[in-house]
């Protein structure tokens, strides 16, 4: 297991649906990083990197290594550039989303506590992610959760019980 590893020898991945779409280079997978959760995200102009979420076990932090974009925060609106630093701990106050509304490249480091189980929560479409078994982003495995359903499909605890 590498300890240390040069951004150059790390293969980008490419992933693309509509609005959504970015490259990214896992770092922390790359050097075995087991608790912290370390990529670089490349956005194209017009792209957003995910959907509008928000986590229940995890804080994330981004740092903008280059470009300009836009951080929609609690429904709010903040331009971001090279150099700052954004905090986003866990719970409804801190529902995220970057995109990059600029003519140019976005690059950004971001780091994660890799807590798992995972709850996520998406306002906009009224969804919520779980994840069992790994942390987000960690290594498939075959002994893991990874579900999405919409908010209302809740059902009374005692459903389907004998």
């Amino acid at each position: 297991m590498k300890n240390i590893v040069n951004i150059e020898n790390i293969e980008w991945t490419y992933e693309e649906h509509g609005d959504f779409a970015r490259g990214r280079k896992q770092l922390g997978r790359a050097t075995g990083g087991e608790m912290l959760g370390t990529s670089i995200f490349k956005l194209s102009p017009g792209k957003k990197s995910f959907p509008y979420h928000f986590h229940y076990a995890n804080e994330e932090a981004i740092y903008i290594l280059e470009g300009a974009g836009n951080l929609r925060l609690n429904n709010e609106i903040f331009p971001v550039k090279k150099g700052d630093y954004i905090a986003l701990p866990k719970g409804l106050a801190h529902a995220h989303q970057m995109f990059n509304s600029s003519d140019k490249e976005l690059l950004y480091l971001c780091i994660s506590t890799m807590v798992h189980p995972e709850v996520l929560e998406y306002p906009d479409s009224e969804k919520i992610g779980v994840m069992g078994g790994k942390a987000p982003g960690g290594k498939d495995s075959s002994e893991t959760l990874v579900a999405f359903y919409k908010k209302e499909a809740q059902v009374d605890y005692f459903t389907r019980e004998k």
